[in-house]
């Protein structure tokens, strides 16, 4: 078997075989083939595509090239969600709750923000002492007295595609939707959960800007995970503004546990979170969709998620009485209100913009080195369709960079549109994959 032929096939829009895949991937883990022979796969890939078996096959020889997590020792059917990101995202820090809640394991590992949209971890460290760095061991003991564990990703997790990744980022393939697709479910294949729940996003604020490349990319994870025999399915659901009113670590944090206490303020929040979970209960067969939707209300009616979550924090070596009193977590030196320059109704929001301002009041982070301040974010107090009066807060500014307001002032206000009469009501859900309900 030759590299040189593997390329020369996918050139000419030949599907490869699983052994060839393996091939490549193990020649690419030893340093036998040349990252330039991977880099021409790569834009031949690009150009040509996969079908449904080359990405599985590509997938699965990812997953072979590092550890697997092996969740048999857990009890119960274990369940695992992942989300392709965007602002104000953190439907998992309510959504696993509820389902350990109700019964489902959940040992999930998760990653760190970069860029406009924020990280599952970084949020997490925002309580003081919570540990995301956990041995194997440990981490399986917390998900079977728990039922649920939220950790970083090993570095040993699908090396592969880290190196894969590292040159699609500088061969201009990222954005490759078989690519794509089999970097994130190599991952969530390697993590070991008998059934996963994708959320998609689309819109301005997502990776995926239009719905049929987000229903393109769900399909294709879909059909991966249901090759690798675990139960997948997906939500497409809307990015084209911030989810909820609070953009930044600690903010969200108090935003996710409003949520669990049943404050359903932050409706578009509170409603993807429930389907979110809805549907994980459903794929795992724990009754009719909407039996399984009754079960995730009454889980957060009745104080069991927000009391999962407690648990979670104290088990990993947080201070759980930030959960269960969030007012403790410290707030930014500046509190600056943005006000509305004009009368009108917000027409539309630039989400990914209103993801950088937040960067640059110091709650993300542009580098991997880059520190982070957890109480910098942003406080929606109107979104798309609704009226405003001139002069009226539209958000308030959090931060410790007193230099900073004035950009980030400047950089929220560009991000929104007014106009005179409101523009339709937005779409949370847009499409289902792999859910038959």
């Amino acid at each position: 078997m030759r590299i040189y032929e593997i390329i020369n096939k996918k050139k000419h829009g030949g599907a490869l075989l699983g052994e060839e895949i393996r091939y490549v991937i193990e020649g690419l883990s030893s340093g036998s083939i040349p990252d330039y022979q991977i880099s021409a796969l790569l834009m031949a890939i690009y150009f040509q595509g996969m079908n449904a078996e080359e990405t599985t096959s590509l997938t699965l020889a990812m997953v072979d090239s590092g550890d697997r997590v092996d969740l048999s020792e857990i009890p119960g059917t274990t369940v695992d969600k992942h989300s392709t990101g965007g602002v104000g995202d953190k439907t998992t820090l309510i959504v696993i709750p509820i389902v350990a809640a109700l019964g489902l394991p959940v040992a999930k590992m998760s990653g760190r923000g970069l860029g406009h949209t924020g990280g599952t971890v970084d949020k997490l460290e925002a309580i003081p002492g919570f540990r995301t760095t956990l041995g194997g061991e440990e981490f399986l003991n917390i998900v079977k007295t728990h039922g649920l564990c939220v950790a970083g990703q090993s570095a040993n997790l699908a090396p592969a595609d880290k190196k894969i990744y590292a040159m699609r980022d500088v061969t201009a393939t990222v954005d490759s939707i078989p690519l794509i697709a089999a970097s994130i479910m190599s991952k969530k294949i390697a993590a070991g959960a008998e059934c996963i729940l994708l959320d998609v996003k689309t819109g301005n604020g997502a990776f995926m800007k239009d719905l049929e490349g987000a229903q393109a990319l769900a399909k294709a994870m879909v059909d991966i995970g249901n090759g690798c025999g675990r139960k997948t399915a997906a939500l497409i659901t809307d990015m084209s503004a911030p989810l909820g009113y609070a953009i930044g670590n600690s903010l969200e944090l108090k935003e996710v546990i409003q949520v669990l206490s049943g404050d359903k303020t932050a409706r578009d929040l509170y409603d993807v979170c429930i389907s979110l979970a809805a549907n994980m209960l459903f794929i795992a067969n724990q009754g009719t969709l909407e039996e399984c939707t009754a079960k995730v209300k009454e889980a957060v009616t009745n104080g069991t998620a927000l009391k999962k979550l407690a648990d979670m924090v104290g088990a990993q070596g947080g201070d759980r009485s930030y959960i269960e009193n969030p007012e403790k977590f410290p707030t930014a030196s500046e509190i600056i209100p943005v006000l509305s320059p004009q009368s009108g109704y917000i027409g539309s929001m630039d989400t990914e913009g209103i993801g950088l301002a937040v960067m640059t009041l110091g709650a993300g982070r542009e580098t991997a080195e880059d520190e982070i301040d957890y109480s910098a974010g942003i406080i929606l107090h109107t979104k798309t369709g609704d009226y405003v009066e001139k002069g009226q807060p539209l958000a308030t500014l959090h931060t410790s960079r007193k230099a900073s307001i004035n950009t980030a002032t400047e950089k929220f206000l560009d991000t929104l549109s007014f106009t005179d009469a409101p523009p339709p009501a937005r779409t949370l859900i847009y499409d289902k994959i792999g859910i038959m309900p």
